[in-house]
């Protein structure tokens, strides 16, 4: 395995530790500002807003400014915005801090380094390898994130075994978020210059075969990230806390399991698509997925709620890895960056649009309508995808 490959697992990793932690505290943190619902969904869409505009910018001018260079800004933005936040109190503050360090309580990291790191992946492998490649990538995204939601028990570890007031376990763990932003940046600044783009001036503009591909993709997968925004791992948080008045320290052990499953499905993921190819992978995984999570609210007890939703987590991540090995291989190596920019773009759109809708359905229509409508957005999106691309073939499935 190439070295860059290897800076690539590990920095992912960290920043993705910083992702799930961020995620299980976001919402507690806010409530114990005496945020309400609305206040909570709409910080996590401003934040997460943050992000998409930052994967708009990478898109446009990553490979311009230099790959290595824009991974290390965009880790020094998301420490300062978690500095910020830990002693922003006040809501506009709030809103300020998560949007400008792309403050990401979606609970998977889908900011704009993994649009950055999407086109440097290939470069590292063949096109047989590529999906492989991926979903080894997402293991390490998953292994940081499961680290992530270990550590969103440190608040409750503070007030137990230090005495720490409240406010002030909070600060101390979003200290330790930055520094995991920190570490993911310094470390992908080690990257050798072979990462950076090889051709000698970045495109401007898809060519016009790729374009109409990337651009009914990504509006497609929009649709599904608009799915995912009702779900976001700080409103899961919420959702569990509100339903069974469980706090840090039963969400992190159970958000780690959630990214341990999520994790061994990657690879999955990578074996199956071999055998019945990346849409199919993509699609026949993910239904399954959607319709478990439904069943989540009707559970009596909080171990049933904890069992079901532990199976669809060990589903719903199958389509990650080979969505990503997709967009890349269904285009030309120097649009990678764009097309992989314009599909997280639209993603990130929809992430940030729906926690704002999803806190204000918790608090005047139902607290499970989240759980039902995101679901349902979901399937939409699958099989919309598998009409629309299930004969469009990436290079090693066109035998």
């Amino acid at each position: 395995m190439s070295t860059d490959r290897w800076v690539l697992y590990v920095s992912a990793g960290l920043r993705a530790a910083a992702v799930s932690l961020c995620s299980v505290i976001l919402a507690l943190y806010l409530a114990s500002l005496h945020f309400n619902a609305w206040w909570i969904g709409l910080a996590i869409s401003c934040g997460l807003a943050g992000c998409a505009f930052g994967t708009f910018l990478v898109a446009s001018a990553a490979d311009r400014l230099g790959r290595i260079t824009t991974l290390g800004l965009l880790a020094l933005l998301m420490a300062i915005g978690g500095v910020a936040l830990a002693w922003s109190t006040r809501p506009l503050l709030v809103l300020l801090s998560v949007f400008l360090g792309m403050v990401n309580g979606m609970g998977r990291d889908r900011g704009a380094g993994l649009t950055v790191e999407q086109a440097i992946l290939p470069q590292t492998t063949t096109a047989a390898g590529r999906t492989s490649v991926f979903a080894w990538y997402n293991v390490a995204i998953d292994a940081g994130h499961a680290i992530g939601a270990l550590l969103g028990g440190l608040p409750a570890w503070l007030r137990l075994h230090a005495g720490m007031p409240s406010l002030i376990s909070y600060r101390w763990t979003w200290l330790v978020y930055s520094v995991f932003c920190l570490m993911a940046g310094a470390l992908a600044l080690a990257l050798s210059p072979s990462v950076e783009l090889h051709s000698a001036t970045p495109v401007k503009r898809l060519s016009a075969a790729s374009r109409p591909l990337v651009m009914k993709f990504a509006a497609l997968t929009g649709i599904d990230s608009l799915g995912g925004g009702f779900l976001t791992t700080a409103l899961l948080s919420y959702w569990f806390f509100k339903r069974f008045g469980v706090d840090e320290a039963l969400l992190g052990p159970l958000f780690f399991a959630v990214r341990i499953a999520n994790g061994v499905s990657h690879l999955g993921a990578a074996w199956l698509a071999k055998r019945i190819g990346l849409v199919k992978t993509m699609v026949f995984t993910h239904v399954p997925s959607s319709l478990l999570l439904m069943t989540v609210p009707l559970a009596p007890t909080l171990p049933v709620a904890i069992i079901l939703f532990l199976i669809r987590e060990s589903l719903v991540e199958m389509d990650v890895p080979t969505r990503q090995s997709y967009i890349v291989a269904v285009v030309r190596a120097e649009e990678r960056t764009r097309a992989a920019g314009i599909a997280n773009l639209t993603r990130s759109i929809g992430w940030s649009i729906a926690p704002a809708f999803a806190g204000s359905l918790m608090r005047v229509v139902s607290l499970n309508a989240p759980l039902i409508i995101g679901p349902i957005l979901k399937v939409a999106y699958d099989v919309l995808l598998y009409r629309a691309f299930r004969h469009v073939k990436p290079p090693e499935e066109r035998c």
